[in-house]
């Protein structure tokens, strides 16, 4: 390892470097903003897979996942029928929970209807916090909070919407996978103030 890659690990969110697998997830897309609808599903979906799981185990079977859900094109997902909830329940791949399943394709259903009403769910997702990403300095992971009044306010409208699998919990780790949130540590080279100006 050069001394360069040294400082890089150093320097990376404790998490980021369990693994190949993390690190390249921690590097290329936690924090960063998302703004494709496709993407914003996808990790939607697998946030809600996550629940009661760790981001590892959804990590290592995204692939499978991305092959089972068509890619997450959210316009197929929201067509899937019983024959294919008994296809992906069979499907060692993914994650077999019936329920998890099931909100899967009704979320595809709410997601499409967002994205009618709001031009994408894009659009609809990003104006909780102004277009902007909410930026954090903390210094240790005891100082990232499981969820904010800010993640209580998007799960409870999603819920409204008839949404299932998104508490806030869940909600503030989408929020952190789509960079809504940056809570990278202050001393990550991925938080923006570590960034070359």
């Amino acid at each position: 390892m050069t001394t360069m890659e040294n400082e890089i690990l150093d320097d990376r969110c404790a998490w980021g470097q369990k693994n190949d697998l993390m690190a390249k997830y921690h590097d290329e897309e936690w924090g960063k903003p998302l703004h494709d609808d496709q993407k914003l599903f996808e990790f939607l979906i697998m946030e809600g897979m996550q629940a009661g799981l760790s981001w590892q185990t959804i990590l290592n079977k995204r692939e499978e996942f991305r092959k089972a859900y068509d890619g997450f094109d959210v316009c197929k997902v929201a067509r899937y029928d019983q024959r294919k909830i008994d296809e992906l329940m069979s499907n060692p791949g993914i994650i077999r929970n019936r329920l998890k399943i099931e909100a899967s394709i009704s979320n595809a259903k709410h997601f499409l209807e967002i994205a009618a009403e709001f031009g994408s769910f894009d659009e609809y997702i990003w104006a909780f916090v102004n277009g902007q990403p909410i930026v954090n300095n903390r210094k240790s992971n005891s100082e990232i909070p499981a969820s904010t009044k800010l993640s209580d306010q998007i799960s409870s409208d999603l819920k409204k919407r008839g949404f299932k699998f998104v508490g806030s919990t869940i909600i503030y780790s989408h929020m952190q996978a789509t960079g809504m949130v940056n809570d990278h540590l202050i001393h990550c080279f991925c938080h923006p103030a570590s960034l070359p100006k």
